[in-house]
C-alpha cells in the first residue's frame, strides 16, 4: 500500500477544504459536466404592452435558478405583460421596464454575491419601481415553517444593505440537484451535507407566487412592502 506523508495529507486536505469556501468556487480545476445545463433567457408579450414590461433577471450556476425564473416569465406573459427573462450578466439598461423580478440560489448560506451587487448597483432605478426578489434553496426540499424561516434570513444582508429598495414581494422555492453537473469535490461536500439529488421544485408554488406578484409588479407605483 502507498504511504501518504503528513505533509502530503495536510496539504490535499487544506485544498479540499479551501476549495469548498473560496468565492464559492472549488480550487480544483473544473470537469467536463455530464448533465445538460441551461440558463434561459427569452422574450415575450409583442407590441402595445410595453407599458408593461417586466425584467426577470437572474443568477444561476447549475441552471435550476434559471427553470424557476423561466416560469415566472412565462406566467407573467400569460397574464399581459412583456417580459423579458435574463441572466443578471446579461442585462443591460432598465429604464424600460415598470417591474423587476431579481433571483438567485443559494450558497454558503448567502444570495449570490452577483445578485447582491446587482441590486446594490442599480439601487437608484430599483427604488422607483416594484421589485420583487426569489431565492432557490435545496433546504426548502422539506418546506416546513422552520426552514422557510431559515432561508428567508439568508436575504436579511441584502435587505440591510440595500434598505432604499423595498420588495413588494419574495418568493422562496426549492431547487435541484443533479451530481452528474458537479465536479468531484462539490460532489463529496454536497454528499457529506445529505443533500439528495432530484428536482424538489414545486411549479404549483412557483404559478401560485407569480400569480399574487401579478398586481403589484404591474403597478405604476404605490406603497411597497416587503410580503414573505
Amino acid at each position: 500500500m502507498m504511504s501518504v506523508t503528513r505533509r502530503k495529507f495536510m496539504v490535499d486536505g487544506s485544498m479540499l477544504i479551501g476549495g469548498a469556501v473560496l468565492g464559492n468556487e472549488l480550487f480544483f480545476p473544473k470537469k467536463a459536466r455530464a448533465g445538460k445545463v441551461e440558463f434561459p433567457e427569452s422574450k415575450c408579450g409583442g407590441k402595445g404592452k410595453m407599458d408593461k414590461k417586466i425584467l426577470v433577471a437572474y443568477s444561476s450556476k447549475y441552471g435550476s435558478t434559471g427553470g424557476v425564473a423561466d416560469a415566472i416569465g412565462k406566467e407573467l406573459c400569460d397574464r399581459g405583460a412583456a417580459v423579458d427573462v435574463c441572466m443578471l450578466k446579461n442585462v443591460g439598461g432598465l429604464n424600460e421596464y415598470r417591474g423587476i423580478v431579481v433571483g438567485s440560489p443559494i450558497y454558503m448560506g448567502k444570495w449570490s454575491p452577483e445578485a447582491a451587487d446587482f441590486v446594490e448597483r442599480n439601487r437608484g432605478v430599483l427604488q422607483q419601481v416594484p421589485v420583487a426578489y426569489f431565492l432557490v434553496c435545496m433546504t426548502l426540499r422539506e418546506p416546513t415553517d422552520e426552514n422557510r424561516r431559515k432561508v428567508l434570513a439568508y436575504l436579511d444582508p441584502v435587505l440591510k444593505a440595500v434598505p432604499q429598495v423595498r420588495p413588494v414581494k419574495i418568493g422562496t422555492f426549492a431547487g435541484a440537484l443533479d451530481y452528474s453537473n458537479l465536479s468531484s469535490p462539490t460532489k463529496v461536500i454536497m454528499k457529506l451535507k445529505g443533500a439528495p439529488e432530484g428536482d424538489f421544485r414545486d411549479w404549483a408554488a412557483v404559478r401560485a407566487w407569480t400569480e399574487g406578484l401579478w398586481s403589484p409588479l404591474s403597478a405604476s407605483g404605490g406603497k411597497r412592502y416587503a410580503a414573505r
